[in-house]
């Protein structure tokens, strides 16, 4: 499920209005908007290219990494913006922003009716109860059989379990076949930007996982 073409449509436009407005001045906002304006995907993206720019492995970014990230991700920002937004999310000052922080303070506002929605679907799917979606977990309760590419032989079933899962990956240098409940939880943040009525949202997500 994702978000429909639509609303993603309204969604980039309302975020390149905002970023052209001088009313948007906070620097987490104007990133998030940045992320959004590419789509209900933005966030997912960025935590890749991130993750890419993460040389050490250690789940913190310095400034120069930040700086090149946004560089990756296409962003050509002023030397001084792209400073006021490092800070902003080096809440300690210690001139390094956890990887984690970063992505739960750039993820959109949700209601606690769409978290939860979003967290049944999750453990739903997390047969095992590990805290990670793979493949084993979906041929539980994922039936492909009606799905088109299954019935015309264009896909096996292991494929469409792959193709699944690589929607929400933010991986790092490779795709790892897993899906963790922050990389399910910053997916839907972005699909969730893109729809503005709760009830739409949780009716969507509802049907999807039949819940």
């Amino acid at each position: 499920m994702a978000a429909t073409y639509r609303s993603d449509s309204q969604m980039k436009q309302k975020c390149k209005k905002m970023l052209n407005s001088r009313g948007t001045i906070d620097p987490i906002e104007k990133l998030r908007l940045q992320c959004l304006s590419r789509g209900s995907a933005g966030i997912k993206g960025i935590g890749r290219v991130f993750r890419i720019m993460d040389d050490d492995q250690n789940r913190t970014l310095d400034f120069n990494e930040f700086k090149k990230g946004m560089t990756e991700y296409g962003l050509n920002l002023e030397p001084k913006e792209l400073k006021e937004m490092f800070l902003a999310f080096d809440k300690d000052g210690s001139g390094l922003i956890d990887f984690d922080e970063f992505l739960i303070a750039l993820r959109p506002p949700m209601s606690k009716a769409r978290k939860d929605v979003i967290n049944e679907a999750f453990n739903k799917l997390d047969k095992t109860g590990d805290q990670k979606i793979t493949v084993e977990d979906l041929k539980g309760v994922y039936n492909v059989k009606a799905h088109p590419k299954y019935q015309n032989g264009e896909m096996t079933e292991e494929q469409i379990f792959r193709k699944f899962l690589n929607t929400f990956e933010v991986g790092s240098n490779e795709v790892d076949g897993t899906i963790t409940r922050d990389e399910f939880m910053n997916y839907y943040a972005g699909v969730s930007a893109s729809i503005d009525n709760d009830a739409y949202f949780l009716l969507m997500m509802k049907s999807a996982y039949k819940l």
